[in-house]
């Protein structure tokens, strides 16, 4: 079975622009901290993973964004890209390029619905999908043979593993997102109601349409404010069926449907040196590159 590496990148270069130091900058004083922590994050992969298939995808200001369509106020509590950031998201994707990967972006999807288009067409191909993202949002894509994999916190969920963590199954994530809100894309869900009573709620109803076609009897159900519960379900069914389809995943119909289009493809030697001099790698770490370019899939 071809394992497919699908890559949530933007996590990792914001990783780099948090967590590396701003000092590390080019010849003109611009920082590069985003595009070595990404550089460093693929060499470690490359370093651990034996790698064939492979996608980059990465986020960019959508001029259509299918969910500020739906909610204007999506994602609006989130402070701009700074610039110095932005120039670095197109080094990033140009380092993706030069080492023969494949990237997809998008002015009307996000990186999320890249990597569920992918991973849902692509599983009859005999594919498995290892998703590496710090989303959680993401889990609700694991297959039977798949696995969803936040590369620095060392976490790896296959689906069993994220259902013993959420105590709901995949396809249920969604839901509870939908429920309990999620503060960091500014969706509101259900004020006061949380992660624990929405994971009750859909253990005992499955998902949103059977919480509403049971909604007289949730106040039955044994958890203190039961009753409460049922009553703000009933006053904010509108926002909770919005919030719905803002937590599920769109799917990107112009997406490949064969997987040798992410193949891994030779290696742009004189890009990818370019690359080097600009970040001003150290020999041991361009060694390193060489070391694991010149073996495996490549």
């Amino acid at each position: 079975m071809k394992a497919l590496y699908l890559i949530d990148a933007s996590i990792y270069i914001f990783r780099g622009w948090h967590c590396y130091p701003y000092s590390r900058q080019d010849g003109e004083g611009r920082p590069l901290n985003a595009l070595h922590g990404f550089a460093d994050f693929l060499l470690d992969l490359l370093e651990k993973e034996y790698v064939e298939y492979l996608v980059c995808a990465f986020d960019q200001k959508k001029s259509r964004c299918v969910r500020r369509a739906l909610f204007a106020d999506y994602k609006a509590n989130r402070s701009p890209v700074p610039e110095e950031l932005r120039y670095q998201f197109g080094l990033c994707r140009e380092l993706v390029a030069a080492l023969g990967m494949v990237s997809f972006t998008s002015n009307q999807y996000e990186a999320d619905d890249l990597i569920a288009t992918l991973a849902t067409r692509l599983r009859g191909s005999e594919c498995r999908s290892i998703i590496l993202s710090a989303d959680k949002d993401l889990t609700q894509l694991v297959g039977v043979q798949d696995e969803w994999w936040d590369y620095a916190r060392k976490v790896r969920l296959s689906r069993s593993g994220a259902k013993k963590k959420y105590r709901l199954e995949p396809e249920q994530i969604a839901d509870m997102l939908a429920l309990m809100g999620d503060k960091v894309d500014n969706i509101l869900g259900i004020p006061n109601v949380g992660q624990a009573t929405a994971v009750r709620l859909l253990i005992k109803w499955k998902d949103i349409d059977g919480i509403y076609a049971n909604l007289t009897k949730v106040h039955k159900m044994q958890f203190r404010g039961a009753a409460h519960v049922q009553e703000l379900l009933m006053e904010h069914e509108d926002q909770v069926r919005l919030s719905r389809k803002l937590t599920g995943l769109f799917m990107d119909e112009s997406g490949p449907s064969d997987p040798e289009a992410l193949r891994l493809q030779p290696v742009d030697k004189k890009a990818l040196r370019q690359t080097f001099d600009r970040l001003l790698m150290k020999p041991e770490q361009q060694q390193r590159w060489w070391r694991v370019l010149g073996e495996g899939a490549f």
